[in-house]
């Protein structure tokens, strides 16, 4: 497919403004955030909660999610950072070798989902009180559309680029880009749309079962789900990606990504298993406290 359509893949670094370049990856996370402020505030008017409680949700996920990736990043993948340029581990700037904004690059979806597990305990517990779980199955429809445009930016910026395939392969794409990392330029798996499609059609999946199934009172069941398929997801689009940076956790020929997806998978079937017996009715759903 992509031989017919994308052969060569090497747009614009971004857009420029000025002294500052806004780069595609920033602008995916930002339309990701916005389409989901959009879903979740029709989520709750479903379950018929006071949508005054999406706002202060999104802001702690803001935080949780930026501040968790970029810190799972550089423990998992770059910990040098912390001693070469500390300031561009919290702030979206390099101060070496010179000083550039360069936006938040080099987020890793582990830390994120860790991060964002404690910001919306704390938004159960302390702003809507209700079940965390109530929470997590709903955030996790949003995150899966999230996880989708995050890997399009991925695409757009040839981050993140899969392993060598043969030139006849229907899915070669070359990255020009990534000549300075990677060498000599040569077709390769553009596992960024992989994981792209894997995370859309988890959307969907659990839009349909929120949307036209009871599971949504099953508090945990959409959220157990979510962490399987969505894990599983990254666990296998892996075995075709290059390494991120100097991976250090290897366990029987996996890589860091997939070690520390299966945790999350293991986590999943036992939330899922653990939803049989935390069953609410629609009003108890819909209440605020």
């Amino acid at each position: 497919m992509f031989n017919f359509l994308v052969t060569t893949w090497n747009p614009s670094t971004g857009l420029h403004l000025g002294p500052i370049t806004l780069h595609y990856y920033s602008l995916m996370f930002i339309l990701a955030f916005g389409l989901g402020y959009f879903i979740m505030t029709k989520i709750y008017k479903i379950d018929h909660v006071n949508e005054k409680y999406v706002e202060p949700l999104f802001t702690w996920t803001l935080i949780g999610t930026i501040l968790g990736a970029r810190l799972g990043h550089v423990i998992f993948y770059q910990p040098e950072l912390f001693r070469q340029d500390f300031w561009s581990v919290f702030l979206p700037i390099r101060t070496k070798p010179d000083f550039a904004f360069t936006g938040f690059s080099g987020l890793a979806s582990h830390g994120a989902t860790i991060a964002l597990i404690f910001t919306t305990l704390w938004y159960s517990f302390k702003i809507i009180k209700k079940n965390p779980f109530w929470v997590y199955d709903r955030i996790g429809i949003v995150v899966a559309l999230g996880g989708a445009f995050v890997r399009i930016g991925n695409f757009i910026n040839s981050e993140i680029i899969g392993k060598p395939t043969p030139p006849n392969s229907p899915f070669a794409v070359l990255f020009p880009q990534q000549s300075s990392e990677y060498g000599a330029i040569v077709p390769r798996y553009p596992t960024q749309l992989f994981e792209a499609t894997g995370y859309f059609l988890l959307f969907v999946l659990l839009w349909i079962l929120y949307r036209y199934t009871n599971k949504k009172y099953q508090q945990g069941w959409l959220f157990g789900l979510f962490f399987i398929l969505l894990w599983a997801i990254r666990f296998f689009v892996e075995f075709l990606k290059e390494p991120q940076g100097d991976e250090f956790i290897h366990f029987d020929g996996l890589n860091t990504g997939q070690v520390l997806s299966i945790p999350f998978m293991i986590a999943g079937i036992v939330i899922m298993f653990y939803s049989k017996f935390n069953k609410i009715t629609p009003e108890e759903s819909a209440k605020p406290e």
